[in-house]
């Protein structure tokens, strides 16, 4: 069963959302994503998209070989940006079977991660060896794919806390460290602790958002969680039917069996 089925976490849309469509304003102003998720809306600015396989959650490294000539465009570009912290692009997960080039905007989730551009090494005959670190979400207004290296206009999302509760963020740390500790080989440890953790509860939502070994769209429906206490309420789910499979078939996720990352590029 999936988790969008379950009766105990309904959430607003399903954890394969619907192709990317046009957003709307609501009475309130508010943008209203193509799943009918609500954000606040912001001034639209325009990112260069890089769609993965996969999902760049804030906070996290992630390094990149850039090859395609369109790509290493891109990264000469931001290179002549004087300002380092400006130096972004934007990384949005493609859905699994689809491509950019064969499905157009309908390949796209639509919440992504701006990556900032930490590090770059130049390889041979003109590549890139690249590292950068996930920044701030954004929320996909439009794409225009007419030029090689396609563009977004966006809006870049704000991180509300939500109604966490102690009680809620001390349930899903307990779920994590057990699952964390299982995946390092630990099993029936009842010492673990929750103490190394942080107590901020987006920054806890994110690490365990970029630390589970989950499918595409799993990761993507954490990403694209309203607020912290979403997230965590999904992830809390998420961790539980994890650690349950964990423990009946005493076996953990095989990580070097997950598909590499892989672009157009």
């Amino acid at each position: 069963m999936a988790l969008s089925d379950r009766p105990h976490l309904q959430r607003p849309w399903p954890l394969e959302a619907p192709p990317l469509a046009g957003q709307l304003m609501n009475h309130e102003g508010l943008c209203v994503g193509s799943r009918g998720a609500v954000y606040a809306a912001h001034v639209l600015t325009t990112l260069p998209l890089f769609p993965l396989n996969t999902v760049l959650v804030p906070g996290l490294v992630m390094p990149l070989h850039i090859f395609e000539p369109r790509y290493c465009e891109l990264i000469e570009s931001l290179l002549s940006n004087p300002d380092k912290n400006a130096r972004e692009f934007g990384i949005i997960a493609v859905r699994d079977g689809r491509s950019l080039e064969e499905n157009g905007v309908e390949a796209l989730y639509d919440v992504g991660t701006a990556a900032v551009l930490r590090n770059v090494d130049r390889v041979e005959d003109g590549l890139f060896d690249i590292v950068t670190l996930g920044s701030r979400r954004f929320l996909i207004q439009d794409v225009d794919i007419s030029a090689p290296l396609a563009t977004a206009t966006v809006e870049f999302l704000d991180e509300p806390t939500g109604d966490v509760s102690p009680r809620q963020l001390q349930q899903v740390a307990q779920r994590f460290t057990t699952y964390r500790t299982v995946l390092g080989g630990r099993f029936d440890d009842g010492d673990a602790s929750t103490d190394d953790l942080p107590e901020e509860a987006t920054v806890l939502s994110y690490l365990i958002t970029a630390s589970m070994v989950l499918p595409t769209n799993e990761r993507q429906a954490l990403l694209s969680a309203v607020d912290a206490q979403e997230r965590l309420t999904l992830a809390s789910t998420l961790l539980a039917r994890e650690n349950a499979i964990i423990s009946a078939l005493s076996a953990v996720p095989a990580i070097d069996l997950l598909p590499p990352i892989s672009s157009p590029n």
